[in-house]
């Protein structure tokens, strides 16, 4: 019923299962997780993240995978993310979607061209393969946005929503969705519950970006997949409905986004 549409599964802290992934797996299939998004951040990730994809999706865990080069790469590894070898690595069925690219400037200002050359170059690579754009946007939204409406960006998701509904609607109106992590659970977040109360409801997804940023009551802990029902149960509260309602919303949105083209 839940859809994570973003966690890391190649990075996932797994102390607590004996080092072993199966354990998160486990973890996922109880709570109710039935699919999700393992995303990549540097070409040297694709075969752990392509292993894990095959070796653990099935007939009860729908796994796939995105292509992409996260904008706080080292300027070379930016760079290395070509049009050409985007298309060529995201090409496979177990690829859904482009990403993560974006613009960070929280952490760096100094390679911005890099980062918008670089997102500009995902966005190219999305269009001709028709599979979504996965965007990471953090201290630069007015850049981020700007680039996405001059290439022609109309297709994907704004992950790990952090901004207020302003930009949100400036995000939708370009034909985005919008996916809420366990962010929008912490007490700080007013502008962000604000967002998300504001928020058409097929245009919402979720996600848990584990293993960081675990949603309350798991806030501090090492976040993972199994967790992403706590920020249904959130907006669900904000909603006035069920966390499953909420579950099965948002799972039917991630539907109709990797539908979208086809």
């Amino acid at each position: 019923m839940f859809t994570d549409s973003h966690c890391h599964l190649n990075r996932l802290d797994l102390t607590k299962y004996d080092g072993q992934l199966s354990g998160a797996i486990a973890a996922m299939k109880e709570a109710n997780v039935t699919r999700a998004m393992a995303i990549m951040c540097d070409f040297a990730e694709y075969d752990e993240i392509a292993h894990i994809v095959s070796t653990y999706g099935d007939e009860t865990l729908n796994l796939g995978m995105s292509v992409g080069i996260h904008p706080c790469e080292d300027i070379s590894v930016l760079q290395s993310a070509t049009v050409e070898r985007l298309i060529e690595t995201a090409d496979a069925d177990h690829v859904w979607a482009i990403g993560e690219t974006g613009l960070d400037y929280y952490w760096s200002t100094e390679n911005k061209k890099e980062q918008q050359a670089s997102l500009a170059r995902h966005i190219h690579a999305s269009q001709s393969l028709k599979k979504p754009l996965v965007v990471h946007m953090r201290d630069a939204k007015e850049d981020t946005l700007d680039i996405l409406k001059a290439e022609g960006a109309e297709h994907g998701i704004i992950h790990c929503f952090t901004e207020d509904w302003e930009t949100a609607k400036r995000a939708l109106d370009l034909g985005f969705y919008i996916s809420f992590s366990g962010i929008v659970s912490f007490k700080s977040a007013q502008m962000i519950q604000d967002a998300a109360k504001n928020m058409p409801k097929n245009r919402i997804l979720i996600e848990t970006d584990s293993p960081y940023l675990a949603p309350v009551p798991k806030r501090g802990r090492p976040n993972e997949p199994a967790y992403v029902p706590y920020v249904a149960s959130y907006l669900a509260e904000m909603y006035g409905c069920s966390s499953e309602e909420v579950g099965a919303m948002t799972a039917k949105n991630f539907e109709n986004l990797l539908a979208q083209y086809h």
